[in-house]
């Protein structure tokens, strides 16, 4: 478990064999982005590597362009490792930010999260 969880923000990594689980929650802001960004990469390097990650976003309620940028470099870092990275349920406001930067199709994105 990252982060303390009391104020309704953390990340939490879930390995499950080849495929690695990670969620966010709360707000995304870039107060937080680093350590999602840190968190995102020590998962795709772990070892053994995961052959695909998948990010949860149903718990984040808000996020800015800092914590996108950490999902787009997570996804760069995938793709050179020939790793598969899609993102699970993002809210509307999540959806509505990769719709005005564009990047919306550069994602895998699954309407429900890992169950």
């Amino acid at each position: 478990m990252h982060g303390d969880g009391s104020n309704g923000e953390g990340i939490d990594v879930e390995p499950r064999g080849g495929t690695t689980v990670v969620r966010a929650y709360g707000e995304m802001d870039i107060d937080r982005a680093q350590d999602f960004r840190e968190v995102l990469l020590a998962v795709l390097s772990a070892e053994p590597r995961p052959g695909t990650v998948v990010v949860d976003l149903q718990g984040l309620s808000f996020c800015d362009s800092s914590g996108l940028n950490a999902l787009l470099n997570a996804r760069t870092v995938a793709a050179e490792g020939g790793q598969s990275f899609s993102l699970a349920a993002p809210g509307q406001q999540v959806l509505r930010l990769m719709e005005i930067t564009g990047v919306t199709a550069l994602f895998t994105i699954e309407p429900v999260p890992p169950s």
